[in-house]
C-alpha cells in the first residue's frame, strides 16, 4: 500500500491509536510516519497535540483530525 493509499477509515483508526498512545514508542513513531506520509497537511501532529496552534479552540476528534488533514490545500506565496 502506497503512502497515500490509506482510506479515511484506516486513517481515523491510525489517529485514534496515536491519540491513545497504544503500543511502544517505536510503534507509535511508525504510525506517525505513516500518517504524515498519507495526508497533505504539513503539521498534522499539531492537529492532534496542539490544535490551538492550528486555529482550533478545542481538541479535535480523530475524525476531525483526518478530515482537516485530508482537506488541506497548500498555497503559493
Amino acid at each position: 500500500m502506497g503512502a497515500r493509499d490509506h482510506t479515511r477509515d484506516q486513517l481515523v483508526e491510525l489517529v485514534r491509536t496515536i491519540m491513545a498512545q497504544h503500543g511502544t514508542e517505536e510503534e507509535v513513531d511508525r504510525l506517525v510516519e505513516i500518517l504524515e506520509a498519507s495526508v497533505p497537511h504539513p503539521r498534522v501532529l499539531n492537529l492532534i497535540y496542539h490544535p490551538d496552534m492550528e486555529g482550533f479552540a478545542d481538541g479535535l476528534t480523530a475524525e476531525e483530525v483526518v478530515d482537516t488533514a485530508l482537506s488541506y490545500t497548500p498555497f503559493a506565496l
